[in-house]
């Protein structure tokens, strides 16, 4: 799964500490997500969204490898 978070978080001025605290999740949460190596629960991808004020596809996208 793809993700725009550290670019959202850098429109932001965030950290990624900043969103882990915001989010309730620790900052190696925030960046196992950003970096691919995690998928978040759907309710976790919500508040990030929420936190950014923008859609949940804006932030997730799926991959190609992600449907087989």
């Amino acid at each position: 799964m793809n993700n725009t978070i550290k670019v959202e978080r850098a429109k932001k001025d965030m950290t990624q500490q900043d969103l882990a605290e915001k989010v309730q999740v620790s900052r190696q949460t925030i960046n196992s997500i950003e970096a691919g190596k995690y998928v978040p629960s759907t309710v976790l991808a919500l508040k990030i969204a929420r936190v950014f004020g923008v859609a949940l596809e804006e932030i997730f996208e799926l991959e190609e490898s992600d449907f087989s």
